[in-house]
């Protein structure tokens, strides 16, 4: 499903003036933890030949800690912060880039990863959000959001800014295979190349 927002107008912007990017586009996945943004972009990325890339991974790599000892280090506002700044300086061509779920809402990391980037929300019913993120694993993952929220809350938070960033939105609803075939379909392959 394509949406009328999203990054795409200024990517085609980019790639028709042929002044920047001059290889394969990312595809960049984005939407609420507990998605299955990470799972999919491993396979996304094996089927397509691409590189694949795992923000938090990277986060937690670069800061030496992971997620939650971020975020019980530096707090909410701390570890949005370093989050952005990776998301700034992330330079990539041809690859699956599973985000953070909080990574929406940096204004500057977005629009860096929408550069050389297709991004595409994986649409999760909160309910199964709810049953994927119970019994501590939220706690776990390293969930950017204040303690209080419930995850109805946290997407409703969430949810514009999904919709701003996203070329397109896939809804997930059944299983990985699934997802991955609606994603690739959806993405097309005359979409995936630079024009020169």
């Amino acid at each position: 499903m394509t949406n009328g927002a999203g990054c795409g107008t200024l990517y085609r912007r980019i790639a028709n003036s042929g002044t920047e990017g001059s290889g394969v586009k990312n595809i960049v996945l984005i939407g609420m933890p507990g998605t299955g943004k990470s799972t999919v972009g491993v396979i996304l990325a094996k089927r397509l030949g691409y590189d694949f890339l795992d923000t938090d991974i990277l986060l937690a790599r670069r800061e030496g800690r992971t997620l939650p000892e971020i975020l019980a280090a530096y707090g909410l506002e701390g570890f949005l912060q370093r989050e952005e700044a990776m998301g700034r300086e992330l330079r990539r061509e041809g690859t699956v880039i599973a985000t953070g779920g909080s990574m929406v809402l940096s204004a500057a990391a977005m629009e860096n990863l929408c550069q050389n980037g297709i991004v595409v929300w994986l649409q999760t019913p909160v309910s199964v959000l709810e049953a994927r993120l119970a019994n501590h694993s939220r706690e776990d993952r390293g969930v950017a959001a204040p303690a209080e929220m419930t995850v109805g809350e946290i997407y409703t938070m969430r949810e514009p800014y999904y919709k701003k960033y996203a070329d397109l939105t896939i809804p997930c609803r059944d299983g990985v295979d699934q997802v991955v075939a609606a994603v690739r379909e959806a993405l097309g392959k005359a979409d995936l190349r630079e024009e020169k």
